[in-house]
Order: C-alpha cells, then sequence, then structure tokens
C-alpha cells in the first residue's frame, strides 16, 4: 500500500489517541512507542509489575490491527517454545511444522530476563534478521515484526540481565513509570463506569498500511551535519573515563531512524538536532557498559549521557 508522507502524523496522532482510551495518561512515552514502530525498532519496557506493561503492547497490537503473541519467560521456557519446530505427524508419517509464537507482528517477551541466556538467545536471530532457522531451514517472520520485552529490574531475584548482544538489538529502552494521583484516580473512574475490564479498541490501521508508512517516512531528508552530529553522539560514548564499551553503531541507525519518524510525526519533512536530542536517553542508555568502579553508582549513565550532549557541538539546520 503506497503511503504519503502526510498521512503519518494524522494515522500516528489517531492510534495514540486510541490507545489513551485503555492506557491512561503518558501521553509522551505512547508518542515514543509510536514513533519507535513506525522506526521499525524493537522496544524494552523497563520497570516495575502492575504497571500497565502488557497492556501496553496489546493495545497497540489491537489498534494497529497486527498480529499479537504473548511469551511468558520462565527459567524453564525452552528455545523451541518460542520458535516452535517439526513434530510427527502420526496419521500421515511425516514432520509437520509447527510455527512458535516468535511468528507474530507484535511479539510481546514479557518478563524477559527470567528465562536463562539459551532462550534469550533463541530471539538473537529473529530480532536482528527478522528471520528463524529451524532445522536448517530459514523461514521469514510476517511484515511488520516487533519485539516489545518487559524485563523487571535487574535487582529483583531469579533474574538473568540480557546480554550486551541482545540489549543491542532493542532500538529503545523505556520505563512505564507510575501514574500520579490524577492519573490513577481516572483508572478508578473508568472502570466503574465500563463495568468491566477489558477495554474494546478501535482498529485505525493494519500491517499494509503501517508497512506503506515506514516507507514514506524514508523520503524525510536528513541533513549531512546531521548525521554528523549523530556519529559525533555516538562516538562520544566511547571516550569517556567512565565507559568501558561504548554505544554501538546500531545506535547511530537508531538516532537516524527515530529522528526521521519523529519528524514525520510532528508534519515535517525535513529532521531537525531536536529530534535527535530527544531520544538521547532511550537509545544510548542500555548500550553503555560502564567500567567496574562505576557499576554501584547511581544515574552515571545518564550522566554519561548528559555530557556527550552537552560537549557535542549543535550544527545549525535551517528548515527546508
Amino acid at each position: 500500500m503506497n503511503a504519503k508522507l502526510n498521512e503519518v502524523p494524522l494515522t500516528g496522532k489517531s492510534v495514540i489517541d486510541e490507545v489513551e482510551r485503555a492506557f491512561v495518561g503518558k501521553r509522551d512515552l505512547l508518542e515514543t512507542i509510536m514513533t519507535a514502530v513506525l522506526a521499525g525498532g524493537h522496544i524494552l519496557l523497563e520497570d516495575y509489575p502492575g504497571l500497565g506493561k502488557t497492556l501496553l503492547a496489546r493495545s497497540f497490537a489491537t489498534v494497529l490491527g497486527l498480529d499479537f503473541k504473548r511469551i511468558q519467560f520462565t527459567p524453564d521456557l525452552l528455545p523451541g517454545d518460542i520458535t516452535g519446530g517439526y513434530i510427527l505427524d502420526r496419521e500421515h508419517n511425516q514432520f509437520q511444522l509447527r510455527q512458535g509464537p516468535i511468528f507474530a507482528n507484535i511479539v510481546l517477551a514479557d518478563e524477559i530476563n527470567r528465562a536463562s541466556p539459551k532462550t534469550q538467545s533463541a530471539l538473537l536471530e529473529a530480532m536482528q534478521e527478522r528471520q528463524v532457522t529451524l532445522d536448517g531451514e530459514t523461514m521469514p517472520l510476517p511484515e511488520p515484526f516487533l519485539v516489545m520485552a518487559t524485563q523487571n529490574p535487574i535487582e529483583y531475584e531469579g533474574t538473568f540481565p540480557l546480554p550486551e548482544a541482545q540489549l543491542d538489538r532493542f532500538m529503545l529502552k523505556l520505563s512505564v513509570g507510575y501514574p500520579d494521583v490524577k492519573e490513577e484516580k481516572e483508572i478508578l473512574q473508568r472502570r466503574h463506569s465500563r463495568q468491566r475490564d477489558d477495554v474494546e479498541l478501535s482498529v485505525v490501521s493494519s500491517a499494509e498500511k503501517l508497512m506503506g508508512l515506514r516507507a514514506a517516512i524514508e523520503s524525510v531528508h536528513v541533513d549531512p551535519d546531521l548525521e554528523d552530529y549523530i556519529a559525533r553522539l555516538v562516538h562520544g560514548t566511547r571516550t569517556d573515563r567512565r565507559v568501558a564499551v561504548g554505544a554501538s553503531p546500531r545506535a547511530s541507525l537508531a538516532f537516524l531512524k527515530m529522528a526521521r519518524a519523529h519528524a514525520a510525526l510532528t508534519g515535517r519533512e525535513f529532521v531537525l538536532p531536536d529530534d535527535i536530542k530527544h531520544f538521547a536517553l532511550p537509545i544510548l542508555s542500555h548500550r553503555i557498559l560502564l567500567t567496574p568502579e562505576h557499576w554501584v553508582a547511581r544515574d552515571v549513565t545518564g550522566s554519561v549521557i548528559a555530557n556527550v550532549l552537552t560537549r557535542t557541538p549543535v550544527p545549525v539546520v535551517e528548515g527546508m
């Protein structure tokens, strides 16, 4: 489906407004997730239980008209439980492919850090290559394909911290956060008014339309000076003395994709420096590995990112 760039802000607003019927408040969070959906990136939601992370993923899938599957990660979950495999059909005496829940448009990996590293690794190929290999046969995943993973804070018992290789495959790391008193009261009032738990959401898009919007966003102009700005920002994370391993080139690509999608959502055909700076924390925070002496210090990663933003000259780009 061919889509025009001016359809992006209209569709984006419709999706966010509809999701907000189920998920009270957090408009900025919803806009960031919508931007990531348009940019084609995976999302890691790290926060405490009960804040609606699962509801958030399911609501976006419903409103976007996408196939949705949820995987509850547990210590005994096996890679085959995610990817599927071949099983013997005794009636026909042949092996039949049983596709796992990974074959969906939006896959919710719930409490991903509760599964073993071996099981977590089953997502690596799917997240990067958008394909799954079973018994030597490579099968493409449906388009669009997006993993939204939830993670409890790493200080919780019984968790397995995600390896750097897998963290790097998430475009963004976000936090939902607690609602304020007004928002929590609104949650109670809405539940009392509808007299049931579920919220019926309308479908306002489709997989075909989303792919068309993604293609349209590719036409958003990025000035060469802004490409240089992105490269310098990411390089700055590698030169800070508090950092053992800085952000990878995937971070640079994430900045480019998110900035384009954000510009399109706001009705522009060109990227501004603020489109890049806006996503510095969610793009970089999970990609920076600190030196051992700074592991226990709080908010060192945030300080590193703030320092990089401060000392990297911002180019002056005129609107086009």
